[in-house]
């Protein structure tokens, strides 16, 4: 589904991405770790368009998202929850998650995928008329993972949706999250800096390090090597 080739990003002549290569198959999900700084948004951001690539190639269905602009890009069924939420804040709940149904596939679902949405956070159901500013923080990544999912998309890209959140809303997240993969069929792409649970979620994990990456493999494979252990579990 999506092929990343030796993605390159440079910043002021600094390069953010060194010729990263991963790939995500249709209906799997596939977890990005690793340190601040190590380029996980970046990448996202490249796939997505609203950074510029310095080269390689990015294949969505064999297409190269590189050549087309960033709104083409959402066209193909990619949905983008960034980083921090993002939510529009002086809108409603129920205003945001239209928001992302103003494609077609969108519309064409959004009624099935509303009560989807409510189905998976019940409480937005009860704030539906509530600005998303007024939203608790667990709150409004529920309203950003569900105008993601509101675009009726094929891969869902989830910018750490953990991330300023107590721990245990952030497993309600992430439950969450596996439910979509589980029921709904939804290819996931995760960037976390909550290891432990992203790798157990996942089907496939990358290890991204100073823009380069440093690991892959297995979830349960990547869990027991010593480098990870150590590094990032504490062990």
């Amino acid at each position: 589904m999506l092929q990343i080739e030796s993605l390159s990003v440079a910043y002021g002549g600094l390069r953010a991405l060194d010729a990263v290569s991963l790939s995500v198959g249709a209906g799997q999900f596939v977890a990005i770790v690793g340190p601040n700084g190590a380029g996980k948004t970046t990448l996202f951001k490249a796939v997505s368009g609203t950074v510029p690539a310095l080269s390689g190639r990015v294949l969505y269905h064999g297409r190269d998202l590189l050549a087309m602009p960033p709104a083409q890009r959402a066209r193909l069924g990619i949905a983008h929850v960034p980083e921090g939420r993002q939510v529009f804040r002086s809108m409603t709940v129920l205003e945001n998650l239209e928001m992302g149904a103003f494609l077609p596939a969108g519309r064409a679902a959004w009624r099935r995928n509303l009560d989807r949405i409510l189905a998976l956070f019940p409480v937005l159901a009860d704030r539906r008329s509530q600005l998303a500013g007024t939203l608790s923080g667990g709150e409004q990544q529920m309203v950003a993972i569900g105008r993601g999912l509101a675009s009726a998309p094929q891969l869902l890209l989830l910018d750490e949706p953990s991330m300023g959140l107590a721990p245990t809303v952030a497993d309600q997240i992430f439950e969450r999250i596996e439910q979509i993969h589980r029921e709904d069929g939804i290819a996931i792409l995760l960037v976390e800096q909550r290891v432990v649970e992203a790798l157990q979620s996942c089907d496939l994990g990358y290890v991204l390090e100073t823009g380069r990456v440093a690991l892959h493999g297995p979830h349960d494979v990547l869990l027991a090597d010593d480098r990870v252990r150590k590094a990032y579990l504490g062990m």
